[in-house]
């Protein structure tokens, strides 16, 4: 892939990039892939009878199970380490609390920046022209990806930047730097 360029043009400044097909390919099965995990997600919410009624949607209380899945909707409130030991269960409670109520809307939000990807992203490789708003979905939905992989890798602080040849995880490892570069390359050329 090419790095992001800034262009202005009478429409207004655009952003241009270059991938190649196997780039283009692997980007959209990514991310087809963490828009499959939200969809599961936001399906498997409880059906509310006050929400059918009113219109307002109700998400899960409880945390996702899946690891990448509870990286890209993480509680809400942590409880204090220092505090009585009553206080986990109150955190969770208000984490049922705030999920419920809010992860609807942070998922539609994900999923709207991931399809902003699909929708831009040339099946085959190519040209990829973009207004700065669809940058900005597109750098949501690029760290959502990272950060699913992130989880699914169990990478953290730790993690040195290359793996040994034998380590399951090194061609991941390196879509992971690639998708890091990818954003980093776009949040430069965002800037005026």
């Amino acid at each position: 892939m090419r790095p992001w360029i800034r262009k202005n043009s009478l429409s207004g400044p655009k952003l241009r990039s270059e991938m190649d097909a196997h780039e283009a390919s692997v980007l959209r099965s990514l991310v087809a892939s963490v828009l499959g995990m939200l969809e599961d997600r936001a399906g498997q919410a409880p059906q509310d009878d006050l929400a059918q009624l009113t219109g307002l949607r109700t998400g899960n209380a409880t945390p996702p199970d899946i690891p990448a899945v509870r990286r890209l909707l993480p509680d809400f409130h942590r409880p204090d380490p220092d505090a009585a030991t009553n206080a986990d269960d109150e955190s969770a409670d208000l984490n049922g609390a705030m999920r419920s109520l809010h992860e609807p809307s942070i998922i539609d939000a994900k999923l709207a920046a991931g399809a902003m990807i699909l929708r831009t992203v040339p099946e085959s490789g190519g040209r990829v022209v973009l207004t700065p708003e669809q940058a900005e979905a597109w750098l949501y939905g690029l760290n959502d990806v990272r950060l699913a992989l992130g989880a699914t890798l169990d990478i953290d602080d730790d993690t040195p930047e290359t793996l040994d040849d034998d380590d399951p995880r090194a061609p991941h490892l390196d879509v992971y730097h690639w998708l890091t570069w990818v954003q980093d390359s776009l949040v430069q050329a965002l800037q005026p």
